[in-house]
């Protein structure tokens, strides 16, 4: 692992770079002082996805779904309950693909929930289906 990180603020968008020894003490932004690994995942948009995939040096796990999709609704009490026990090792978000249709079409994707993580810009796996949080958790150490 480099010395330094580059990692995008969940909240601002700025772009910070961290102390690779820092990761696990719960590191701030520097511009706007949000924690960088939030207690819960963290809400994108297109807009936003974009920003982590071109500046994040971390994984950023993304959970696209619906609110009117009952197993959405059902595995996101899972997937942050996973966000507290995998971090600083990847970041947690999520993307409404409703609200946000053109991610959808660009992703390709089929079924949700869904569930795609992406290292330093690149989709490197996915999975489709509701899990549960040690689901998750085992899935994301497996591919990191």
């Amino acid at each position: 692992m480099p010395d330094q990180i580059h990692i995008i603020c969940p909240s601002c968008r700025a772009k910070n770079r961290i102390p690779a020894a820092r990761l696990g003490g719960r590191p701030t932004c520097g511009a706007c002082k949000a924690q960088l690994f939030p207690d819960a995942p963290f809400e994108l948009d297109e807009a936003g996805l974009d920003r982590h995939l071109k500046g994040d040096e971390i994984p950023l796990l993304v959970d696209f779904w619906a609110p009117w999709c009952g197993p959405c609704r059902m595995m996101a009490p899972a997937f942050a309950e996973a966000s507290r026990q995998v971090a600083p090792l990847a970041r947690f978000a999520k993307l409404d693909t409703e609200q946000h249709q053109r991610v959808g079409a660009r992703f390709q994707i089929r079924g949700i929930p869904l569930i795609i993580l992406f290292d330093r810009g690149r989709e490197t796996a996915r999975q489709t289906g509701a899990m549960n949080a040690g689901q998750i958790v085992q899935w994301v150490r497996q591919q990191v």
